[in-house]
């Protein structure tokens, strides 16, 4: 047979193996498919006796192939133990004393642009015939560029359905809030809310429970994002069921207590403030659940007063420690601040935080304002401290003014 001819065949064969591996992506096969069309046709139309294809994932190379290899050969290798000096045509793997490539003599690298994507270790059928390594290196970079496709298709179809989750989840969410605050001669209420993100863990609710008496309160979950999420809205639905029934806030709060930490194992808590206020004894009582102390200042009084009576945070412990409810009796005109820490802990340029003492400092000079004008002039105040600087929590501040 002339070496035109061998020359030929080997030019054949390696058009075949081509065309099957293109094939079978075109045809958008799976990995699985891939990887074994891959192998057999190195196998059938290549000089390939043995062969481990390593393909990187994350910070490490995963085993993907491995064809007719005695040693013990590792599933993984970090990328750490990897040094492939490209001049010299060497490659260097640190693996463990119990792990050897022997009798695969042959190594091919494959990169896209300066970051190596996968390893093909082989070893040749005969050793008197040529393997055309320039050939096998590009059916191999055809493969791994193939299967970096499908990962990275993979990834957009998850982050398009982690969106589609969260924008449920936002849809959901805005409908637990009040869809409107009242604005009556008794009472007016005002809410500035921004979220951290799509879906926040910060919660605010009015409930007219009647004409004479209504609930409110303020919530803040640990963590952000979906699960925060979606601890809060079972913890809205619990507290509304609840509110329905009873208007006994201790035994509100310790319902929700043992509720938040049966579903959370004690792995995730809540700061909560709950009140209740009844307009013909101008009585208010209120629990405060290890959240920011909310602002009373009642009209014609200098000075302000925080609401800090209650308990601690809820989730945190099977039954609650202790447990006392504030009471002020007598109110006819206040106002009432509520909010979330992620107002006080807005930052400027400086890294510096804004602070409960500038936020009193504001009130003090605002007092007993009408809730919309309170807002706007605190809006300017505190967009004139944060200078533009990202939010890095949920911000929330709800108003009321009891007239």
């Amino acid at each position: 047979m002339s070496i035109e001819t061998v020359k030929y065949q080997k030019k054949e064969l390696e058009l075949k193996a081509l065309l099957e591996i293109t094939q079978a992506i075109n045809e958008n096969k799976s990995e699985t498919v891939l990887l074994n069309i891959f192998k057999f046709t190195c196998l059938i139309h290549l000089n390939i006796k043995s062969l481990v294809l390593y393909v990187t994932e994350k910070d490490d190379f995963d085993q993907r192939i491995a064809h007719n290899v005695k040693a013990n050969i590792p599933s993984t290798i970090p990328r750490t133990s990897v040094e492939d000096n490209q001049e010299a045509g060497r490659l260097s793997l640190t693996l463990s004393e119990e792990y050897s490539f022997a009798g695969l003599d042959i190594y091919i690298p494959v990169y896209h642009k300066d970051k190596m994507l996968a390893i093909l270790l082989l070893k040749t059928k005969d050793e008197e015939k040529e393997l055309d390594l320039d050939f096998t290196q590009a059916l191999t970079n055809i493969l791994v560029v193939a299967l970096e496709n499908k990962r990275f298709a993979r990834r957009q179809l998850e982050q398009e359905r982690l969106r589609r989750e969260l924008e449920i989840a936002s849809n959901v969410q805005r409908m637990l809030f009040p869809e409107q605050l009242p604005v009556t001669e008794k009472l007016t209420a005002k809410v500035t809310y921004f979220p951290h993100s799509t879906v926040g863990g910060d919660y605010y609710d009015l409930i007219q429970k009647s004409e004479d008496e209504v609930f409110f309160c303020i919530a803040d979950v640990s963590g952000k994002g979906m699960p925060a999420a979606l601890l809060m809205s079972n913890f809205q639905a619990a507290l509304r069921t609840l509110l329905r029934s009873s208007s006994d806030l201790r035994m509100v709060v310790n319902q929700l207590n043992f509720t938040i930490f049966d579903n959370t194992k004690g792995e995730r808590f809540i700061t909560f403030f709950l009140a209740h206020f009844q307009f013909s004894t101008g009585k208010l009582n209120y629990v405060n659940a290890g959240h920011n102390p909310p602002i009373l200042c009642i009209d014609n009084q200098t000075g302000v007063e925080e609401l800090g009576a209650g308990t601690t945070i809820l989730g945190a412990f099977k039954e609650l420690p202790f447990l006392e409810t504030g009471t002020r009796e007598g109110l006819k005109g206040f106002t009432i601040h509520l909010f979330t820490d992620g107002l006080t802990e807005t930052i400027n340029a400086k890294e510096e935080e804004y602070g409960e003492e500038r936020f009193y400092e504001f009130i003090k000079r605002n007092p007993c304002e009408l809730p919309d004008e309170f807002h706007q002039r605190f809006s300017k105040e505190i967009g004139d401290f944060g200078q533009g600087m990202a939010r890095r929590d949920d911000f929330t501040l709800l108003s009321l003014k009891f007239t």
